[in-house]
C-alpha cells in the first residue's frame, strides 16, 4: 500500500473532523449558513399588516413606484376626515406581538393619490428668482453666494413651488337602507389585510349585518387603480363610488389638498359612455388626465364642481372599475380586470421570490420577529414609494414633506439597499434624473464661483434648488452619486457602468475638489465655511473640518481616480493635492469628535443631538480613513451619552452599521432596535417620527441597508457567517440573495 496516500487521507480526514467541528461552533452560535432554500412566501406573508379597526396613523397602500394610494379600512378613501389633521387623536392602536408601541403617538397619515408627474406650480407675479433669495458668505477670503434667504416673500414662494399634487380622492358614498349617511363608526366587523404576496388590499366590513368586501391593486406599469366591489347585499343607492379632484395647497408636510377653491382650477369631461368617463384636469399652468373604466354600466352625475358620484346598476354580481392618471392623453386601452389582476400578482410574486430574503424566524432572541417584520414591510414600502424614475421626497407617495421636493443627501438611504438586495434597476431608475439636471446645477454651481458640478439639496424636479439657511450649505450629498456609481460597478464590473457614470462621477470630484480652501499656514485644504455638517446643529459661517465629511471627501477623490484609471486615463493631479492635503479626522482626548470647529462633542449636551455622523466614516463609509479602535470607544461613547430622544429615522442603521464594522455586533442590534419614538415602526410598516411626519422612509431604506449589511458582511468583514449578529446563541440567521457593502 502506498504510505503517502494513507498521509493524504488522513489529512482529509483531519480536514473533514475540523470541518464537522467548525459547523458545530458555527450552530452554537445559532449562526446558521445558506444550507437550504428560504420559504419565502412563508417568510413575507406572515408578516402581512391585518387591521381590525381603523388606524389613523397606518392606513394601507398601494402603489409601483411612480404612483401610490393610501386608502383606509373600506379599501378607498371614504372617511378622509378621520385621517386629517384636524381630527382628533384616536388611541394608539396595540403594537405588533411581543413589542411595544409608544402610548403617546400623535398625529394621523392623510389619504393621498400621488405620482412622480404629478406637480404644481402657484403664479409668480412678483417674478421670484434665487437671485432675490442670495446672501454672500465669507469663504475663507473668498465671497460665495448662497440661497440662505429663507425666511423671505422670495424664499417661501421658492421652497413652496413646485410642490406635490393630490391627483384626486377616490371613495364610497355609503348609506344605511333607511338611507342616513353611514359613519365610519357605523361599520361593523371590519377587516383589512395587505396581501404582500400578491399586492393587494382586501377590505371587509359590514353595513346593518349586510357584507361588504373590495379589493384594492395599482398596475405595476401605468399609474392605474384597479377595485374590485363585491357588495351583493346592498342597492344601488346603498353604495356609491365619489371621486373629487382639490385645488393644491403648498403645506410643508400633510395633505397637499385645497378643497375650499374651486374657482381656480378646472375639471373638463372630455368624453363619455356608460362604461368610462374622462376628465381634463387644469390647475393654473398645470395639468393632467384621469379615465375611470368600470366593467359595469354606471350612472354619473356632478353634485358640485370637481365631485362626481358614480352608481352601478347592478350589485348583484361583483364588479371591477379602474381609475387611471396621467400627464398626457390617455390613449392604451385598459386592461381587463382579470387581466390587471394577473399582471400586480405576478409581479409581485417576481419582486418576492428575485433579490435578497433574510429569514429570523428561528432565532430565540425576542427582538427578531420583529426585526424581520420591518425587514419584509420595508422592502415593501420602498419598492411602492422609492423606486420611481426621480429621488423621493421623504414620504415617498404618501403625503408631502417639504412641499413634496426631494432631499439629496437622504437619496442614499431611499435607495443604496436596492443594490445591497440584488435589486439594483429599482435604484438605477432614479440615477438618470442626475444627468437631467446637470446642466442646471453646473450653471448653479459656476455661479457661485466653484467647478465641476454641485449638486442641490431640496431639489424640485426640474433641479433647482431650494432658499434655506441650512439646507444650501450642506454637502454631504456631493459624494454621494459617486458612491452610488462605484456601488453599482461593484456588482457588475463593466465598461458599460463605467461609460455610463464617469461624467457624473468626474463631475462631482471636479466640484469637491474645487470646493476646498488651500491653507497656507497649515499646508492642507480645509473643508468649510460656509458649512453645516451631516448632524445640522453647527452654524455655517464658524464651522469647517466636519470628520464625516472628511472622510467622505477623501472616499469620493480616491474613487473618482480609480475610475480614471479604468478608463485608462492618468489620475488628476489636482484631485491628488487635495487628496495628500485633506487633515486627518478631527479628534479630541481619544475620540472622534463632530468637526475641527467643534471639539465639545462629549463635554456639551448640545453638540450630542441631532444626526450621530461622527461615527459614520466608519460605518457608513469603509474605515479607511478612521481608526477601528477609536471608533468603536468613540461608538461605545456615543451609545452612552447621545440624546435619542433628538434624533432621526436613519440614525439608528447609522449607528448600527458603526457597531458591525468595529466588531460590536450587540450594538448594532441594541442600536438597530432602540425602543425610542423615532425608531417606532407602524403597524404598516413606516417609520413613525413625530405628529408632522407620521412615516419617515430614509428609516425604512436605513434598516434595509443595515441588515443586509449585517447578514452578507462588507469588504473586509470578518469570514463568519451574518458577521455583524450577535454571536450570544441566540440569532438564527438565514439569508441570501444579499451583496456585500463596500
Amino acid at each position: 500500500m502506498d504510505r503517502s496516500n494513507i498521509t493524504l487521507r488522513g489529512i482529509a480526514n483531519i480536514f473533514c473532523i475540523f470541518g464537522l467541528l467548525l459547523i458545530c461552533s458555527c450552530g452554537s452560535d445559532n449562526q446558521t449558513a445558506n444550507d437550504s432554500p428560504i420559504n419565502r412566501h412563508a417568510l413575507v406573508t406572515r408578516h402581512n399588516p391585518v387591521l381590525t379597526t381603523a388606524d389613523k396613523l397606518s392606513p394601507l397602500s398601494v402603489g409601483n413606484g411612480e404612483f401610490a394610494f393610501t386608502a383606509d379600512v373600506t379599501g378607498l378613501q371614504t372617511f378622509p376626515e378621520f385621517y386629517s389633521r384636524d381630527s382628533e387623536t384616536n388611541a394608539t392602536p396595540p403594537g405588533p406581538d411581543g413589542f411595544e408601541t409608544h402610548s403617546e403617538l400623535e398625529g394621523s397619515t392623510p389619504l393621498v393619490t400621488q405620482s412622480q408627474w404629478g406637480w404644481h406650480t402657484f403664479p409668480n407675479p412678483q417674478k421670484f428668482t434665487m437671485d432675490n433669495a442670495i446672501q454672500m458668505y465669507d469663504a475663507n477670503g473668498k465671497q460665495a453666494p448662497y440661497a440662505s434667504r429663507q425666511q423671505t416673500p422670495t424664499g417661501d414662494w421658492l421652497r413652496q413651488n413646485p410642490h406635490r399634487l393630490n391627483l384626486g380622492r377616490i371613495g364610497f358614498e355609503l348609506k344605511k337602507s333607511d338611507g342616513t349617511a353611514v359613519e365610519l363608526g357605523d361599520l361593523d366587523n371590519t377587516r383589512q389585510e395587505l396581501d404582500l404576496w400578491s399586492g393587494v388590499i382586501r377590505s371587509q366590513f359590514e353595513i346593518e349585518g349586510q357584507p361588504v368586501s373590495v379589493q384594492t391593486r395599482v398596475h405595476p406599469e401605468r399609474d392605474l387603480l384597479s377595485v374590485e366591489l363585491d357588495a351583493a347585499s346592498l342597492n344601488s343607492d346603498q353604495i356609491v363610488l365619489t371621486i373629487a379632484f382639490p385645488y393644491a395647497r403648498g403645506i410643508h408636510a400633510g395633505d397637499p389638498s385645497d378643497w375650499t377653491k374651486p374657482d381656480q382650477h378646472t375639471t373638463q369631461e372630455l368624453e363619455s359612455n356608460a362604461r368610462s368617463v374622462t376628465w381634463y384636469r387644469i390647475l393654473d399652468e398645470d395639468d393632467y388626465y384621469v379615465q375611470f373604466t368600470s366593467n359595469k354600466t354606471t350612472n354619473v352625475a356632478t353634485p358640485e364642481k370637481h365631485r362626481y358620484q358614480i352608481s352601478f346598476s347592478d350589485l348583484s354580481e361583483p364588479l371591477s372599475f379602474s381609475i387611471e392618471f396621467s400627464a398626457n392623453e390617455i390613449s392604451d386601452a385598459v386592461p381587463e380586470p382579470d387581466q390587471i389582476k394577473n399582471t400586480v400578482g405576478s409581479h409581485w410574486e417576481n419582486f418576492w421570490t428575485s433579490g435578497g430574503a433574510i429569514d429570523l424566524s428561528e432565532s430565540a432572541d425576542p427582538r427578531a420577529h420583529e426585526l424581520e417584520r420591518r425587514i419584509v414591510l420595508s422592502q415593501y414600502l420602498m419598492a411602492i414609494q422609492s423606486a420611481g424614475s426621480q429621488p423621493p421626497q421623504e414620504t415617498g407617495l404618501t403625503y408631502n414633506s417639504w412641499y413634496g421636493k426631494f432631499h439629496l443627501e437622504m437619496h442614499w438611504w431611499h435607495g443604496v439597499h436596492f443594490a445591497l438586495w440584488d435589486r439594483p434597476l429599482l435604484f438605477e431608475k432614479s440615477l438618470g434624473w442626475y444627468e437631467s439636471i446637470m446642466p442646471k446645477a453646473r450653471e448653479a454651481t459656476e455661479y457661485q464661483g466653484y467647478e465641476g458640478v454641485r449638486w442641490p439639496k431640496m431639489v424640485s424636479p426640474d433641479g433647482r434648488d431650494s432658499p434655506s439657511s441650512v439646507g444650501v450649505f450642506l454637502v454631504w450629498q456631493q459624494p454621494h452619486p459617486i458612491y452610488y456609481a462605484e456601488l453599482l460597478y461593484g456588482l457588475k464590473g463593466d465598461d458599460e457602468t463605467l461609460e455610463k457614470y464617469s461624467e457624473i462621477v468626474f463631475e462631482t470630484a471636479e466640484f469637491m475638489a474645487s470646493y476646498t480652501t488651500w491653507m497656507e499656514d497649515e499646508n492642507e485644504y480645509r473643508l468649510g465655511p460656509p458649512l453645516i455638517p451631516a448632524q445640522e446643529i453647527f452654524p455655517p459661517k464658524e464651522t469647517y473640518n466636519s470628520g464625516f465629511e472628511l472622510a467622505y471627501w477623501k472616499f469620493g477623490l480616491e474613487t473618482a481616480q480609480k475610475w480614471r484609471e479604468r478608463l485608462g486615463m492618468e489620475r488628476d493631479p489636482d484631485w491628488d493635492h487635495v487628496l495628500n492635503h485633506l487633515p486627518e479626522l478631527p479628534e479630541k482626548d481619544g475620540l472622534y469628535v463632530n468637526a475641527e470647529s467643534a471639539q465639545k462633542t462629549f463635554s456639551d449636551p448640545e453638540q450630542r443631538r441631532d444626526h450621530p455622523t461622527l461615527l459614520g466614516s466608519c460605518g457608513f463609509l469603509p474605515c479607511e480613513h478612521a481608526d477601528n479602535d477609536q471608533m468603536r470607544q468613540t461608538l461605545q461613547q456615543v451609545m452612552k451619552s447621545w440624546n435619542w430622544d433628538h434624533t432621526w429615522g436613519w440614525d439608528y442603521p447609522l449607528v448600527a452599521m458603526t457597531a458591525a464594522r468595529v466588531g460590536e455586533p450587540g450594538l448594532a442590534m441594541e442600536a438597530l432596535m432602540m425602543d425610542v419614538q423615532k425608531n417606532t415602526h407602524l403597524p404598516n410598516g413606516h417609520n413613525y417620527q413625530d405628529s408632522r411626519l407620521t412615516i419617515y422612509l430614509p428609516g425604512n431604506g436605513g434598516l434595509l441597508s443595515a441588515v443586509a449589511m449585517m447578514a452578507a458582511g462588507w469588504d473586509g468583514a470578518p469570514e463568519t457567517h451574518a458577521p455583524g449578529f450577535p454571536k450570544d446563541g441566540s440569532w438564527t440567521v438565514h439569508w441570501e440573495g444579499l451583496n456585500q457593502m463596500p
